[in-house]
């Protein structure tokens, strides 16, 4: 099966980061780092009774990755891992997701915290985080240990 999905960008991330190198890797763990999310202005209606909520989920293109891997070594583990069981951003459809939190909504500019994302980064979607939506109990985190959350999360405690 070789089809092809085309998506079209409604925004673009602004940051600080250039390079992979000194990104955070999570947006949990990047609490202090800002950044801005410019949606396009065709797109900027959408915005409508978004400026409510304090945390979104961004959906986004890892627009400068050159091909991908099935097997690849998180940080946090010597073992080779299957890219599905990871976060990593070298995936057969370059598609991140990262939750953000809102700081402000203004003139079509979502100001935030959590930067995880490249400048220029391609934004695909933009979704409210709705807690009750999501599982809290009896989740497992499958080979990952709570010293490899841990890291994830820059170090914080969570687990």
């Amino acid at each position: 099966m070789n089809q092809s999905i085309n998506f079209r960008p409604i925004g673009k991330i602004r940051t600080q980061f250039t390079e992979r190198t000194g990104t955070p890797r999570q947006s949990v763990g990047a609490e202090d780092e800002r950044g801005t999310l410019e949606v396009f202005p065709i797109f900027q209606e959408g915005l409508r009774d978004l400026d409510g909520f304090s945390h979104l989920i961004v959906l986004f293109q890892f627009n400068r990755n050159q091909g991908y891997r099935l097997m690849v070594e998180p940080p946090w583990s010597n073992v080779p891992r299957g890219i599905f069981s990871t976060s990593s951003y070298e995936r057969p459809n370059p598609i991140g997701m990262s939750v953000i939190q809102v700081e402000r909504i203004e003139d079509g500019i979502i100001h935030f915290r959590g930067v995880d994302m490249l400048d220029e980064t391609p934004v695909l979607d933009i979704r409210p985080f709705i807690p009750d939506l999501y599982p809290r109990e009896k989740v497992k985190t499958g080979w990952l240990k709570p010293e490899h959350i841990r890291r994830m999360l820059g170090g914080k405690s969570g687990v």
